[in-house]
């Protein structure tokens, strides 16, 4: 078990080659002492690399030997992070005033000589590691060779489509009809709850998430949520009433949930709806949930699952609701789902892998998160009688006695065992964030590159190393996709409760994370805390013991509100800060953020946060800062020293003076707009070379303002980036306010342009030139109007576009817009609105070939067909029929011609119906049409 040594073993000896570089070559009294460690801790780490490999067998006497390895190895990088600081500050002092000179030379050097003292007993601390080492003699060791090979590439898309599950067709039927049949006369219409239960890994969510994708077109609103065993109640109550309303409140971040409850009743009182609560662990939390669910009578479905049979029983009224048992896979379907993970067929086997592939399976006991577990694993195998030999006998020979969850960790670690030891350090991070959490692709990355879990050799990007390292932890089934991106990568992902379990009890073991909240908090301190996580949803009092050794913690990670925070200024080598939700956390607590030197990262979603200290600019390593989620409405001027700041994340604050300063800068996200901005930022705005992602926020006119000046400075910057490295750009919210400057002026065109989206109220009148020779152009989202065919075309003919959304306000055509079969090749998602939709659009034969969403507008009782036949790559479809003066059995009529044209599909899409306006229906018997055409979905 070398994750944890790995992240620190790598940081650590990359800062001891620095130390004896070039610009560093003038040391004297330390030089040698560094050598001396580097040499020492390469060769350990080559040997702990080793030990990995076997480190079930080994024995008390090396463990020991490893662990203190280990925190040996954080100390020396914090004494050279703290050496380094001491050499910055007698550059700074060189610079400074004759008196002040003289100080800070002093101080400086009093430093050095305490932090030299601190190597010299570090390096007595390696000579007796190196000692013990050859005592124990760890070298003779025997160690095992393993053989891999590449991930096959199917198993992610075979993971995430319904196509790819077995065995969940019987089951998922058995609870539709469950669902929506029953009784006769009232009990038809009454409220109904079946509730899932199981053990850990038997599909209970994917089970309840198949039958919301078959069911919830028949119900006028949905929600699907997951909890944890310590659920956040108002976030989970924020979400229902989000997803059931698709709509959004103001400062409902603020809302009680008394007030939440009340808001979803109110919405839910007279609607159909279907409600899926994934996950419980207490009664009490299902009490809460079930408040806000409102026992209407007009057919109104809830699903729960659960692993505890008392909980299922509990949601269910003995009446006319139902607990459901989930049963494991049956032979025929293990094996089915074990050689599809393996080998892309279900019946395709190797004869010579017949038995060995059956024992393994009786091993994993239907368990469907078993089974791919393993078949991942061994998907990433030589097919070998000899290799799968030795996978079936690491896997233990406990599951006969016991086929519970701590079997289930064993299957689960043999996975994680086999990870390159990079991508251990990587997956055992995500045991900070709490169960059921999303975690965002990006957000993730930047951290494990401030932690230094990522490191790069000729001039390779970090983000994409660390993209890489991501996807191959989603490869591996180790986490589980959650949202996907248009270009098919993931967005956000979640880990899996069982593998949870496991990373937190490494995390435990190896003083990788130190946890408080929940279940973890009467774990006993043992070392120094190296990364801390407070879990405060669980429980409203969380402190930190004053016995926890906290100055040598580098990341500290809170979700939710802690009452009693120590103060920043004891966490002197923290390189991460990130706190979730913290909306209640004092202000002043981030007042001595200034003094967190090697800070790299800096995350606040904290509401009562208004202002930075001043000397924010000290910061020299911070790398990531993101403030959207705080009341900062003005940057601290420093700001623009921090010179090796890669992103920052605002909220419609205003370029700070100096920004060009910002020479790393990657990606700037949300920056205010007006007439008014200084001239001089907006130009500079054109110096960051290296920026990629740039989102800008129009704000309302300002009439004082001078137009050209303004206009002038913004595509001076923009035709800046565009020639360099610009991959993205957003323009949001603007208010009366043109860009028609944009048509024509931005030369040359930005020709690495990857994304272009307009969050605007303002209309092109035509598309922009520049636009039409984009060659790398994937995202667009634009808004012209009149929408011709010309537009069209040049639309049409952009090689790489996935993704279109295109709004108008009105069509030109007299006739139909014509989408023929050379126009937009590679396009996956189509979404057009059109407010008058005139003669509308028609799909010739051959159109759109890789299209698998659409969205598109149609006019009630008029000609609907307009080619959807010819889309044979669909998998969703939206249409949202415009009612403006239509009849009832107009619109009637349109739903039935839409479903039986989508029907016919080859790939059986879901089919989603939005009607618009239908208030202007004309019916006699107008309380029919709001009974009927309420219904906004249909899943086919």
């Amino acid at each position: 078990m070398v994750s944890a040594l790995a992240g620190v073993m790598t940081s650590v000896i990359g800062k001891l080659t620095t130390l004896l570089g070039e610009e560093y070559a003038k040391l004297k009294g330390v030089h040698r002492e560094v050598e001396f460690m580097k040499d020492e801790l390469s060769s350990m780490n080559a040997l702990l690399q080793r030990l990995a490999e076997v480190d079930r067998d080994l024995d008390v006497q090396t463990k020991e030997w490893r662990d203190q390895v280990r925190e040996m190895s954080y100390d020396i990088e914090d004494c050279i992070d703290d050496f380094m600081k001491s050499l910055g500050q007698t550059d700074i002092a060189k610079r400074a005033g004759l008196v002040q000179n003289v100080i800070q030379q002093l101080k400086a050097l009093r430093g050095r000589h305490q932090i030299s003292s601190q190597i010299q007993g570090l390096k007595a601390r390696v000579e007796d590691a190196s000692k013990r080492r050859m005592r124990y003699k760890l070298d003779e060791r025997t160690f095992e060779h393993r053989i891999s090979r590449a991930i096959d590439p199917r198993l992610p898309s075979l993971y995430a489509e319904p196509d790819g599950l077995v065995g969940i067709d019987k089951p998922r039927d058995e609870l539709i009809k469950c669902l929506m049949e029953g009784g006769v006369g009232a009990l038809v219409q009454q409220q109904k709850v079946i509730s899932i239960v199981g053990s850990g890994g038997l599909g209970k969510t994917t089970l309840a998430n198949e039958v919301y994708r078959k069911l919830e077109g028949q119900f006028q609103c949905r929600a699907f949520v997951s909890l944890s065993q310590q659920p956040d109640v108002k976030k989970i109550l924020r979400s229902i009433l989000s997803q059931v309303s698709q709509q959004e409140y103001a400062n409902i971040d603020v809302w009680d949930e008394e007030k939440l409850i009340y808001a979803i009743r109110e919405f839910l009182k007279n609607k159909r709806y279907f409600v899926i609560i994934d996950d419980i662990w207490s009664n009490q939390a299902w009490k809460i949930i079930k408040c806000a669910l409102f026992p209407n009578d007009v057919g109104s479905k809830i699903m729960t699952t659960t692993r505890s049979i008392t909980i299922a029983k509990s949601c269910c009224s003995p009446q006319h609701d139902h607990v459901y048992e989930i049963m494991p896979l049956t032979e025929a379907n293990s094996k089915s789902l074990f050689l599809k993970r393996i080998f892309g067929s279900g019946d395709m086997c190797p004869p010579k892998l017949e038995e060995v592939s059956s024992e393994i399976l009786k091993k994993c006991g239907g368990s469907p998160l078993a089974i791919i577990t393993v078949a991942s694993l061994l998907a990433n195998k030589a097919s070998t009688n000899e290799e799968w030999e030795r996978v079936y006998n690491s896997i233990g020979s406990t599951l006969e006695k016991d086929p519970g969850v701590e079997e289930m960790r064993k299957i689960l670690s043999l996975s994680y065992d086999d990870l390159p030891h990079h991508l251990k350090t990587c997956l055992l991070y995500l045991s900070i964030f709490p169960e059921d959490c999303e975690i965002k692709r990006d957000q993730l990355i930047r951290r494990w590159i401030a932690e230094g879990f990522i490191n790069t050799e000729g001039g390779q990007d970090l983000e994409e190393i660390g993209d890489g390292y991501f996807s191959d932890l989603i490869n591996r089934s180790m986490v589980q996709p959650v949202r996907i991106q248009y270009d098919g990568r993931v967005y956000s992902c979640r880990v899996h409760d069982m593998i949870l379990d496991l990373l937190i009890s490494k995390s435990i073991e190896e003083n990788f994370v130190t946890f408080f909240g929940g279940q973890n908090q009467e774990l006993v301190l043992q070392h120094k805390i190296r990364r801390l996580s407070l879990n405060c949803y669980s429980q409203e009092h969380i402190a930190v013991p004053s016995t926890a050794i906290i100055s040598h913690c580098r990341s500290l990670s809170v979700f939710g509100y802690a009452e009693q925070m120590p103060p920043l200024s004891k966490f002197r080598v923290l390189r991460v800060l990130d706190i979730e939700n913290g909306e209640d956390m004092e202000s002043s607590f981030i007042e001595h953020v200034r003094t967190l030197c090697q800070l790299k990262y800096l995350r606040l979603d904290v509401r009562s946060i208004s202002a930075f200290p001043e000397q924010l600019g000290e910061l020299q390593h911070l790398q990531t800062l993101d403030i959207r989620w705080t009341k900062i409405r003005k940057l601290p001027k420093s700001i623009v020293q921090l010179q090796n700041m890669t992103c920052l994340h605002v909220n419609n604050l205003e370029l700070p003076e100096g920004i060009g300063n910002l020479h790393a800068l990657q990606e700037l996200r949300e920056i205010k707009v007006k007439w008014d901005s200084l001239a001089s930022s907006l130009l500079e705005l054109g110096s960051l070379t290296k920026l990629r992602i740039l989102g800008l926020r129009w704000c309302i006119i300002d009439t004082h303002g001078n137009k050209e000046i303004f206009v002038e400075n913004v595509v001076s910057s923009l035709c800046k980036l565009g020639r360099l490295n610009l991959r993205s750009l957003c323009i949001k919210k603007m208010y009366g306010y043109s860009i028609e400057f944009l048509l024509d002026s931005w030369f040359p065109s930005p020709h690495l342009l990857q994304k272009f989206q307009m969050d605007a109220y303002y209309f092109f009148p035509r598309v922009p030139v520049w636009i039409a020779s984009l060659d790398n152009l994937s995202y667009l989202d634009i808004n012209i109007n009149p929408v011709e065919e010309e537009a069209l075309e040049i639309l049409g003919g952009l090689p790489a576009l996935l993704l279109l959304c295109l709004s108008s306000e009105s069509s030109a055509q007299k006739q139909r817009l014509v989408i023929s079969s050379n126009m937009f090749i590679c396009l996956k998602d189509f979404r057009f609105t059109c407010w008058s939709n005139g003669k509308g659009l028609i799909f010739e034969a051959g159109a759109m070939p890789s299209l698998e969403k659409l969205e598109v507008p149609l006019d009630a009782g008029k000609d609907l067909d307009f080619g959807i036949q010819h889309l044979s790559s669909l998998m969703h479809v939206t249409v949202k029929i415009i009612c403006g003066g239509a009849t009832v059995r107009e619109v009637e009529a349109s739903e039935d011609a839409i479903r039986s044209a989508v029907t016919l599909l080859p790939n059986h899409p879901t089919l989603e119906i939005r009607i618009w306006g239908d208030e202007n229906m004309v019916e006699e018997d107008q309380g029919k049409a709001e009974e009927e055409i309420q219904t906004s979905t249909q899943l086919i």
